[in-house]
């Protein structure tokens, strides 16, 4: 396949060409199907002979690499694990660091992220086989083979942007006035547990954005007020 030719193949294989020719004839014959397509000055692969040629590399990358999957499974190691994040927690930089150091300990375990929202979390880690969950909500776990293990508490802080027109207010604010301005949330990603409602009033109207990054971009532009998780308000709050 590389050298378009068997005689040349022959000579880079230390092989003769009738050789080289056999195997190939051999194959093709045991397969059913064209491998080669022969001209008086060149074989090139035929789409099955490409195929074939794809899967025989995969083949012997797996045939190099299994010592280390046997060893790493026969240390108890999954080959493959599934972690599912917190959407208030989920920080692109983080999660390359930690699959930086998960690749470099476990190299022949499959490792596959999710984001989610709220419950969506634990729906996910109930429901998707997957085995391990960063930021569910609450302190007990929702089945007996789970266990849950504290990383701290969330402050929330009610916020909206410095030229809201609420920000200008100086005495507490009424239901009443809050009612006014639309709330910014995050619709739960819950699929089959129920979905947790985030703050509104009775009759406010809501704005629904995808993630954490449009619902404080949302409320930088004024559009709607709402919580959000202290750690990422200081450093806005600051500025």
């Amino acid at each position: 396949a590389e050298t378009g030719s068997f005689s040349r193949a022959a000579e880079k294989l230390y092989k003769t060409t009738a050789t080289i020719s056999y195997r190939i004839k051999l194959l093709e014959d045991n397969t059913g199907v064209a491998l080669f397509s022969r001209t008086t000055r060149s074989v090139l692969l035929t789409p099955a002979g490409m195929h074939l040629l794809a899967q025989a590399r995969e083949w012997l990358g797996w045939i190099d690499s299994m010592p280390g999957e046997l060893q790493q499974i026969n240390d108890g190691v999954e080959r493959q694990v599934n972690i599912v994040v917190n959407n208030l927690m989920y920080d692109p930089q983080a999660i390359a660091r930690l699959l930086a150091w998960l690749t470099q300990r476990y190299p022949f375990t499959q490792f596959h992220f999710s984001r989610q929202i709220y419950m969506g979390v634990w729906d996910t880690l109930l429901h998707d086989d997957f085995s391990l969950a960063i930021g569910v909500t609450g302190t007990e776990p929702l089945a007996e083979n789970m266990a849950v293990y504290p990383l701290g508490e969330v402050t929330w802080l009610f916020v909206m942007s410095p030229h809201h027109p609420l920000s200008q207010q100086t005495d507490p604010l009424s239901e009443a006035q809050l009612r006014r301005y639309p709330a910014v949330n995050i619709e739960d990603s819950a699929r089959r547990l129920t979905k947790r409602v985030a703050w509104r009033l009775p009759g406010q109207k809501e704005i629904v954005v995808p993630d954490i990054e449009t619902k404080v971009a949302a409320h930088l532009a004024g559009v709607g007020i709402g919580f959000l998780p202290e750690p990422l308000c200081l450093p806005l709050i600051a500025q």
